[in-house]
């Protein structure tokens, strides 16, 4: 015989509450005494009590949970990125529905307006550079946090970044300290790049140290190149087979994981000698880069910090949010007034720089040996 499940009445009486008060427990809304929560958890525990997920999305007009879009579910750093999100909405008692809009404005936008039809209660994404995107979630009060990235047009939207600026110039410190000059910078943004961007900062902090440290910043080893495996491939032969009397590159400092694997697997083709000939390093620390030979110098960023601490900016945006849904205030319009209130940009959390056996000194001389066979770039 299948035992009855316990209910919202039988905890109020095992609390000597009111239903009333069992509700605004586990809702989160109105006010109650410490000791009567404790009160009221414990015999929810005791009854192995599991409030419904439909009842309350039903009387909140919501079907909670929290949406995750990402560009690409199979890369590293946003598996991470993801995996630091269910970790937090796992201690929050929420679910999450993750999908991948692959750097597509288009997409994106229909996959947030999917997430805005179900109700999520929020979305945390890494946007691909469209505002309108975003309406459909700011019209049924949604809140949204940014993770990895921001858009300018939308200032007041709670982000979560790590500092790129810091751990580039960090990784270009290290590579000028030891000696390099002719430095290339693998994954510099296209024309007509979306601005903001962690590319378009990454290349900017990677000139202004060059600067600062008083090496001339060369045009032509400065290389566009999309964060994308046949393109990254292409621009990395293309640069590492030039053949420059004046000296070649010494050094690659590449903006992505992409990009230092093209990097890795060009050199290798062309039958350059990391670090002896050219120093390779890297945005990114995947766990690949530990097994080159050698094991690849990289930057790690915290994609598990940051997926984790987005959550929970969104948890506590969500609850200061509250007495506004159920207030006269259009959400679209509380949106709009929420820079006014404050809040001081976004979240920065500090990258690691790991260094390993694929940077070393310049090579004595003029241009590092090619004796490998010529690559021709893929169009």
């Amino acid at each position: 015989m299948t035992e009855r499940a316990a209910t919202i009445k039988d905890v109020a009486a095992a609390a000597g509450v009111g239903i009333a008060t069992v509700s605004r427990v586990f809702s989160g809304t109105g006010s109650v005494g410490a000791e009567t929560r404790e009160r009221v958890l414990a015999a929810a525990r005791e009854l192995d009590y599991r409030p419904s997920a439909l009842g309350r999305g039903l009387k909140l007009r919501r079907g909670g949970g929290i949406g995750v879009v990402v560009p690409d579910v199979t890369d590293p750093f946003y598996a991470e990125l993801v995996a630091g999100v269910l970790s937090c909405a796992r201690s929050l008692g929420e679910h999450v529905i993750v999908d991948a809009a692959h750097g597509d404005p288009s997409r994106e936008a229909e996959i947030v307006d999917r997430l805005a039809e179900q109700r999520v209660d929020g979305i945390i994404a890494v946007p691909a550079g469209d505002t309108a995107a975003w309406h459909s979630a700011a019209r049924v009060g949604a809140g949204v946090v940014f993770a990895d990235r921001v858009l300018p047009g939308l200032p007041g939207v709670p982000a979560v970044l790590a500092d790129d600026r810091a751990g580039v110039r960090t990784l270009t410190e290290y590579l000028v300290g030891l000696g390099h000059r002719r430095i290339a910078f693998l994954g510099a943004a296209l024309p007509g790049a979306p601005p903001g961007g962690p590319v378009e900062v990454r290349e900017r902090a990677f000139r202004d140290t060059l600067r600062a440290l008083g090496v001339a910043v060369d045009e032509d080893l400065m290389v566009a190149a999309r964060h994308e495996r046949d393109a990254a491939y292409a621009a990395a032969a293309g640069l590492l087979q030039r053949r420059d009397p004046a000296g070649g590159v010494t050094a690659v400092l590449a903006a992505g994981h992409l990009l230092g694997e093209a990097a890795v697997l060009v050199a290798r083709e062309l039958d350059l000698r990391v670090p002896a000939d050219v120093s390779i390093a890297m945005v990114d620390d995947v766990p690949w880069a530990e097994l080159c030979d050698p094991p690849l110098t990289a930057l790690a960023r915290p994609g598990h910090d940051i997926g984790y601490r987005a959550c929970e900016l969104l948890a506590r945006d969500r609850a200061s949010r509250r007495p506004a849904q159920a207030g006269r205030a259009p959400a679209e319009r509380a949106v709009r007034e929420r820079p006014r209130r404050g809040g001081g940009g976004p979240v920065l959390l500090p990258s690691e720089l790991v260094i390993r056996g694929s940077c070393g000194p310049p090579p004595r001389g003029a241009a590092p040996r090619r004796s490998g066979p010529e690559i021709r770039p893929t169009p």
